[in-house]
């Protein structure tokens, strides 16, 4: 699922700036103007931290060009600043100040003004200036625009009272939301998208004198105060001043109950008055203003009482604030009755405008405005990749969910927003979260308990800071290495993805859903329906993406067999949601051609909804309708349709929600089924006790990376291990040794994270609290460890190497082979093994979402492991290195020799790997021996096992004839004994334990 940080939508840009031709500010006693830029080449073109004037945009080709030009027209001096650009995503440039240096003081001027050359293309300019914070990049933006529709140059005047928070993005989430200008760093421009173009602006500066309204703020503590019928409001006056001065002028407060639903003298007691702040009052004085409400006793939906308020001598609240008379009395609202009767309650009461905003959400730096929550019903927020609070804790978390729900209170029947986040390995978007291994590396431990334990402890570091609904598991059966979301999969056989769908109960609880109102439990996603691990190498369209929302070819039985197995399963352990693939679906013999997995009837309501019984609601993928054919009456209308019931629209939630009422007012969307899809989303929120409960229950806080969580986390990444040789018993590693570590790998949090941790696609570096796996050696050797990232320190006088390689991070079709990417070793990782290997007996660690090609490689290595992702635990790494745990992973795919091989899955009828599927060599004391006789007594107990039913037993047969066999197969690998042997795990997963031990014995008979 596509997600990131969002920056700017032309959509979201405030509306046109006042601005005035060149000429001094009035007032005798007002400053001199103060330069900011004359763009004579005083601020250098330089990147943060120094001071300079920088470009940035949504991709390579967004950012403008910049020079500063000599020009006869010039307004001031002899240059000016001049560009061109052609943005499709999001693009402009900044100035910002040297974060080595105090920011500047601009509170004493009225605002700012420069020259701008017009050039009448009508477009909007987003025009920003960076307050407080610690620096540029981490400080709050306030937003304006202004219109090019004039031809020449223009001075512009923009007083710092036209600026707004801005509310579609944060880099810190907010500081104070004031903009106080005692500390700014620097300013930004937006350019506007849609066509090629050319700019020129000159002389930026500070000009006339601040006023108090600048510097004094009149805020409430509240924006929605929600009472009990029959109780008080109180809601609370502040006045607040840039840099906590107190006031030079008297500030007034004239407040007054006014419109809203609630009727004055019925369901309240009006109030009107007027507060007064005397001249020299300190920053941060309030005053209270209770508002009473009457009690009927009557039974009815919520009711707003605005506040309204006009202030003298300061800004006023960017909105008056509004009493809420709570809801009561109504059978929906009864926690006695089923839940079916409060949803069919609840639906008969509801508009055509309050059903499509349940079946909306957005993205909650997207929101215009938090009024919109209740403005459009919003039932739902997301937090993209990397779309975080400021600062990035727990607490941060849940204050900003719970601001979120506060909102809804606000709506006539008070529906709460069911808030998503992408949590795939672990809180994975909040900073000192337990982060596990990937899919793949849970894939490897072969271990459904270890699922389980992954997922319950996911679901309460995710439910503690105020998150209720969680965008995992990835059910994908992954075909193909190249595949940039390899990864976000458990396997490539579908017996193994099914094997490890406990952590649905991990995450949810029981299958009823009676579990999900407990406070350590959340509604879980099955993703991405169907088939996204099937799509074609070259077939995507998206970008220079390769494969990843490509075209999956299949006929029906392999679709049935491979690809849609996994999905009975999780609708039968209770899965709350299911969220459809980008990707299409061609069906072989079917004549109908690839099908868009959003648009596709047949599938999500035929097969999901029909046959398989899923009683969820199914979730749109980020944006994903808009890649349906047609126009977005018909992306809304052909997904709503055919089955989708939540339409994630991060950005056009206002387009969405206009266009979906429109669509059924027109009869083009039957009333049916908005019902239908609106039941389903109201089900789950009952279930999720959100009507009793819509705020955080922080109470399990104090678990979110703790030792206990993390040791789950430990062991995951110590069962994900795969040792793929061991020559001459290399491993374990003994305390005793001396032992060379290189790579790098070896000591990178974010890249043995992998995508998908605190951001999007991840980064590599310290981005996160964890052990990175040179910190888990030192801790247990004992004894001498050293480290050289590229191997350039001297290798003499150690006895062992250990070299740590593979992928830096990257998320879905960013990681796509072919788009920039392949599966090969970098360069210093292959300079790093060679002169490890050549030195020393060497162990190679692979840490990577898919398997790296090291064949050319491999004689020289004594030991190879497949890491996969860990997480931030490399404790655990270490601890099956060192011999505290045995090596028990098993390769969860095919390990291949060479890129031509692919795809190369298990059961394939030409196979022949590097490794095969679910080889995996153990550093047990004793490896079970006997050759051919030894399997056959396997193969008797086996059956009787398999006779039985008896799970624990034929697995444990099984295990014990795969190691006698690799033994004895070594690391010569043929193709004759590959394929039995892959064949043999399959087996095994789906219970037929006397076959799995035949096929071994045909591998041991191959070698």
């Amino acid at each position: 699922m596509r997600r990131t940080a969002l920056l700017v939508s032309a959509a979201l840009l405030t509306g046109l700036l006042p601005f005035a031709v060149a000429g001094p500010a009035s007032g005798a006693d007002d400053p001199a103007p103060v330069p900011v830029d004359n763009f004579e080449g005083e601020i250098p073109f330089a990147n943060p931290p120094a001071e300079g004037i920088f470009t940035w945009g949504s991709d390579t080709d967004d950012p403008p060009t910049l020079e500063l030009a000599a020009r006869d027209d010039a307004p001031q001096g002899e240059k000016v600043l001049s560009g061109t650009y052609d943005i499709s995503g999001y693009g402009g440039f900044t100035h910002d100040f040297a974060f080595a240096e105090p920011a500047h003081d601009w509170s004493a001027h009225q605002g700012i003004r420069f020259w701008w050359e017009g050039r009448n293309n009508g477009k909007k300019v987003n025009f920003e200036l960076k307050d407080g914070g610690a620096n540029g990049e981490a400080s709050e933006l306030w937003t304006t625009s202004f219109t090019d529709d004039w031809t020449g140059w223009k001075q512009l005047e923009i007083p710092f009272t036209a600026f707004t928070y801005r509310t579609d993005y944060q880099p810190v989430g907010g500081i104070d939301q004031v903009l106080g200008l005692t500390e700014t760093w620097g300013y930004a421009l937006t350019l506007p998208v849609g066509g090629e173009d050319q700019f020129a602006m000159d002389g930026v500066e500070l000009y006339g004198k601040a006023d108090q309204a600048l510097r004094a703020n009149v805020v409430t503590d509240a924006a929605v105060y929600p009472v009990k019928e029959g109780r008080s409001a109180a809601v609370k006056i502040t006045v607040a001043t840039t840099g906590s001065a107190p006031i030079e002028e008297p500030v007034t407060v004239a407040y007054e109950t006014a419109g809203g639903t609630g009727e004055s003298g019925k369901d309240y007691t009006p109030v009107e008055g007027e507060l007064t702040f005397p001249a020299g009052t300190a920053s941060g004085a309030s005053r209270t203003v209770t508002v009473a409400t009457l009690r009927d006793r009557a039974g009815e939906n919520a009711e707003t009482v605005p506040l309204k308020l006009t202030v003298t001598g300061a800004k006023a609240p960017a909105e008056n604030p509004q009493v809420v008379i709570d809801a009561h009395g109504l059978p929906y609202l009864d926690a006695k009755l089923p839940v079916q009767k409060r949803v069919a309650d609840l639906l008969s009461r509801m508009s055509l405008a309050e059903k499509a905003g349940q079946m909306t959400q957005a993205e909650r730096g997207a929101l215009t405005t938090p009024g919109d929550i209740a403005a459009y019903d919003l039932g739902s927020l997301l937090s993209g990749g990397g779309s975080t609070p400021t600062p990035n804790t727990p607490e941060a978390w849940a204050k900003m969910i719970d601001g979120f729900q506060l909102r809804a209170q606000a709506t006539r029947f008070q529906i709460p927003l069911v808030y998503g986040v992408d949590a795939v390995h672990g809180h994975n978007n909040l900073v000192g979260a337990t982060i596990m291994p990937h899919n793949i590396g849970i894939g490897a431990s072969r271990d459904p308990q270890l699922a389980y334990e992954a997922g319950k402890v996911t679901a309460a570091e995710v439910r503690a800071t105020g998150i209720p609904w969680d965008f995992a598991p990835c059910l994908c059966v992954t075909r193909d290495e190249r595949w940039g979301r390899t990864y976000e999969s458990f396997g490539e056989d579908p017996a193994l993805v099914e094997s490890m769908e406990t952590v649905i109960q991990g995450l949810q609880g029981a299958s009823s859903g009676k579990d999900l109102k407990r406070n350590d439990k959340v509604l879980a996603t099955a993703k991405h329906f169907v088939a996204d691990g099937g799509t074609e190498y070259g077939s995507s369209t998206t970008g220079t993406y390769t494969i990843d929302q490509g075209i999956t070819k299949v006929t029906r039985q392999e679709l049935e067999a491979v690809h849609l197995a996994p999905y009975q399963d999780a609708v039968d352990r209770g899965v709350g949601t299911v969220m459809p693939s980008y990707s299409s679906l061609d069906i072989l013999g079917d004549s109908e051609g690839p099908v868009k997995m959003h648009a596709d009837a047949a599938m999500i309501n035929g097969v999901l909804k029909g046959r398989m019984g899923f009683d969820g609601f199914v979730i749109s993928d980020w944006q994903a309708i808009d890649q349906i054919p047609g126009d977005y009456a018909s992306d809304v209308r052909t997904s709503v349709n055919a089955g989708l019931d939540m339409i994630m629209v991060p950005y056009a939630y206002k387009d969405f929600h206009r266009t979906l009422t429109d669509e059924v007012t027109a009869g083009r969307i039957s009333g049916k089924r908005i019902d239908d899809a609106v039941s389903r989303i109201l089900t789950q929120k009952f279930r999720l006790g959100l009507f009793e409960k819509p705020y955080a229950d922080t109470s399990g806080a104090s678990a979110i990376g703790s030792a206990k969580h993390r040791a789950v986390a430990r062991e995951a990444a110590a069962e994900s291990q795969v040792l793929l040789k061991n020559a001459g018993g290399v491993l374990p590693l003994k305390k005793s040794q001396k032992v060379y570590v290189a790579g790098s790998n070896a000591d990178d949090i974010g890249n043995q994270a992998g995508g998908w941790t605190i951001t999007w696609q991840g980064s590599s570096g310290k981005i996160t609290d964890g052990t990175t796996i040179l910190e888990g050696m030192r801790k247990a050797a004992g004894g001498e460890v050293t480290y050289s990232k590229d191997a350039s320190a001297p290798t003499g006088g150690h006895d062992v190497g250990v070299v740590v390689v593979g992928e830096t991070p990257y998320a879905e079709g960013v990681g796509d082979v072919g788009n920039g990417n392949d599966l090969l070793l970098s360069a210093a990782d292959r300079a790093a093994v060679d002169k490890v290997c050549d030195a020393m007996k060497c162990a190679v660690l692979v840490v990577s979402g898919r398997p790296q090609l090291v064949g050319d490689r491999l004689g020289d290595i004594d030991a190879l492991v497949a890491s996969w992702l860990p997480g931030t635990e490399g404790d655990g790494v270490a601890d099956v290195l060192y011999g505290k745990r045995a090596f028990t992973g098993q390769l969860p795919l095919t390990w291949p020799k060479s890129e031509a091989q692919l795809p190369i899955n298990v059961g394939d009828s030409s196979y022949d790997p590097q490794f095969p599927y679910g080889w995996g060599l153990t550093t047990l004391t004793s490896v079970p021996s006997g050759g051919t006789s030894a399997l056959k007594a396997l193969a008797v107990a086996a059956a009787v096992a398999e006779k039985a039913g008896s799970e624990t037993a034929g697995r444990a047969i099984v295990t014990k004839a795969r190691l006698l066999v690799q033994q004895r197969m070594g690391q010569t690998i043929t193709a004759a004994s590959a394929k039995p042997f892959a064949d043999a795990d399959h087996l095994l997963l789906t219970g037929r334990y006397g076959q799995a031990v035949a096929k071994l014995t045909a591998a041991y008979r191959a070698v």
